[in-house]
C-alpha cells in the first residue's frame, strides 16, 4: 500500500514509522529539513521523506501522490491540512485523511460535506482524547472502557490485585462457552497475551474483558472493585483544548475544576467555559499546597493534561501520594507509557496512538467501523462487519485456524451484543469485535470482505483461509 503523509510532527513521525514496520510503501513530505533529518536518524526505518512544502503540487506530484492508496495530512495547521487533502483527491489519491482542530467538523453532518470536497475522514485527536478520559473517569475502576457499536457491547481493562476472585484459574473453567464475558487480552509486564483456555489471570495483569452493559456490575465484582469511589470531583492540571473538551462533554453529575499556569489562558478559558460548571484557577498544579488548598482530598479523580510528559507523571504521582485512586496522564513520549503504566498511573492517554487508530481502519479494505490502539498494550481491537459471502460467514468459529495473536471477542447482531464461541456462526451484516496483537490486524481482511471476482485472486483467498 502506498501511503503519503504530509507533515513530520509528532504525530506523522509516529505515524511513518509505526507504517513502515509493516512494510507499507511510505513517503513523508514536509519542508522542515531538521524535521525530516529527525525522522530518519530516529532509526532504521524503511520510508523516504522528501523536502517539498506539503501544499506544492510539483511537490506532491514528486512524491507520486497520483499512485496513493492513503494520502494523510496532519501538519499542524487545520487549513493546510484540509488543502494538501482536496489536492491530494484531485491529483489521484484514492483515500484521504486530514487532521482538524474543530469539533463542529466531527459532528456527522459535516462528514458528507468532506466527501464532496474530495476527503474522506477527518481527525481531531484532542476531542477524541477527551472521550477517553471521561469514558476513564465514569468508571474509576477500570484503566480502559470502549463501547462496541453503540454499546451493544463493552471492553473493559482492568488491573487485578489481591482482592480479584478470578486469579490463577484457567480460562476454560472461569469462561466456559456459556460464560457473559470473554477475557480478550492480558497485559503482563511489557508483555501483551492473546489468552487461549489453559491461561491463567494472575497478580498484577492488566485483564481485558468483553461483556454487555447489563454484566458490567458482575465485573467489577468479580475482579474486586467494588470498593472505588464513583468520581464525581475532578481536578485538572493543564487548560489545552483536550481539558476544555473534557469540560465541555462532562455529564451533569461531575464538577470540575482547571488549574492553568498562564494567566492569559485562564482568561480564555472563562469565555470558553460556563462559570458554574467549571472553576478555572490560575497557578502550578504541581503545587502540592495549592492542590491541599483547592480541596483535592475532596475530588476522587486527578487528571494531569499539559504538554509535557514528565510533569503529566510526576504531578499524577503527587495526586496518589495526597490520596486520589485514580488519576489520568497524557503521555506525549511513546517511551514513557510503560512507564507510567508501571507507575500505576490509572488511564494513559497518548494522542498519536488515537490517531494511529484512526488511520488503521482507513487502511483495510473490509467493512470496519471503528479500530482502537490499546495505549499500554501492544494490541488493537477492531469491529469488522461480515460481508455477505465472505468467508468468515462459511462455517463455525471453530473450523476456522486463526493467525496466532488474533481472538474474536464477540459480536453484535442487529443491535444485540453476545460472546463467541467455537459454535458460533457468523451472519453476513454481523459486527464482529476482533482483538490482535500490533500490526496483525491487516491479517483479517480477507476473513470478512466480499471474495474478488478474479479467479486467480480467489483462489489465492481460498488458500489462505
Amino acid at each position: 500500500m502506498k501511503i503519503i503523509i504530509a507533515g513530520a510532527g509528532e504525530v506523522g513521525s509516529h505515524l511513518a514509522r509505526l507504517l513502515s514496520k509493516e512494510n507499507q510503501d511510505i513517503t513523508v513530505i514536509d519542508e522542515s529539513v531538521e524535521k525530516t533529518e529527525r525522522l530518519i536518524s530516529a532509526g532504521n526505518y524503511d520510508l523516504l521523506a522528501l523536502n517539498v512544502a506539503p501544499t506544492s503540487i510539483l511537490g506532491m506530484r514528486e512524491a507520486g501522490v497520483q499512485y496513493a492508496d492513503l494520502y494523510i495530512a496532519v501538519t499542524p495547521d487545520e487549513t493546510r491540512n484540509i488543502t494538501c487533502a482536496m489536492l491530494a483527491h484531485t491529483l489521484g489519491a484514492k483515500k484521504t485523511v486530514a487532521r482538524v482542530d474543530n469539533s463542529e467538523y466531527m459532528q456527522p453532518q459535516s462528514q458528507e460535506f468532506f466527501h464532496k470536497m474530495g476527503i474522506d475522514s477527518v481527525i481531531y485527536p484532542e476531542e477524541l482524547a477527551a472521550c477517553d478520559i471521561l469514558d476513564g473517569l465514569k468508571r474509576s475502576w477500570a484503566r480502559q472502557y470502549w463501547e462496541v457499536h453503540g454499546g451493544a457491547l463493552v471492553m473493559l481493562g482492568v488491573k487485578l490485585r489481591e482482592q480479584a476472585k478470578i486469579l490463577n484459574i484457567p480460562l476454560f473453567t472461569l469462561c466456559p462457552p456459556d460464560s457473559p464475558y470473554h477475557v480478550v487480552a492480558i497485559k503482563r509486564g511489557d508483555e501483551t497475551l492473546i489468552p487461549n483456555g489453559r491461561s491463567e489471570l494472575l497478580l498484577g495483569d492488566i485483564a481485558y474483558f468483553m461483556t454487555t452493559k447489563k454484566y458490567i456490575p458482575y465485573i467489577r465484582e468479580i475482579v474486586g472493585k467494588d470498593d472505588y469511589a464513583d468520581v464525581q470531583n475532578v481536578m485538572i492540571m493543564g487548560g489545552g483544548r483536550t481539558s476544555v473538551h473534557v469540560a465541555q462533554k462532562k455529564p451533569d453529575y461531575m464538577s470540575m475544576k482547571i488549574i492553568e499556569q498562564s494567566e492569559a489562558r485562564c482568561q480564555r478559558l472563562n469565555d470558553l467555559l460556563e462559570k458554574d460548571e467549571v472553576m478555572i484557577i490560575q497557578g502550578d498544579g504541581r503545587d502540592t499546597q495549592l492542590l491541599i488548598e483547592e480541596g483535592i482530598y475532596d475530588h476522587q479523580a486527578f487528571c494531569a493534561l499539559t504538554p509535557d510528559t514528565d510533569t503529566n507523571i510526576l504531578a499524577c504521582l503527587a495526586a496518589k501520594r495526597l490520596g486520589i485512586r485514580k488519576t489520568v496522564a497524557m503521555v506525549e513520549n511513546m517511551d514513557y507509557v510503560s512507564m507510567a503504566e508501571q507507575m500505576d498511573i490509572g488511564t494513559i492517554i497518548n494522542k498519536k496512538t488515537i490517531a494511529a487508530s484512526h488511520i488503521y481502519q482507513m487502511m483495510l479494505d473490509a467493512d470496519v467501523s471503528n479500530v482502537k490502539c490499546l495505549t499500554i498494550a501492544n494490541a488493537d481491537v477492531a469491529e469488522f462487519t461480515a460481508a455477505e459471502g465472505s468467508p468468515i460467514t462459511e462455517k463455525p468459529i471453530r473450523e476456522f485456524r486463526m493467525p496466532e495473536g488474533i481472538t474474536l471477542g464477540g459480536l453484535v447482531r442487529g443491535k444485540v451484543g453476545m460472546p463467541i464461541s467455537g459454535n458460533t456462526q457468523v451472519e453476513p451484516g454481523d459486527i464482529v469485535v476482533v482483538f490482535c496483537r500490533s500490526q496483525l490486524i491487516k491479517k483479517l481482511d480477507h476473513y470478512f470482505k466480499k471474495p474478488s471476482c478474479n479467479p486467480i485472486v480467489r483462489a489465492i483467498e481460498n488458500v489462505l483461509n
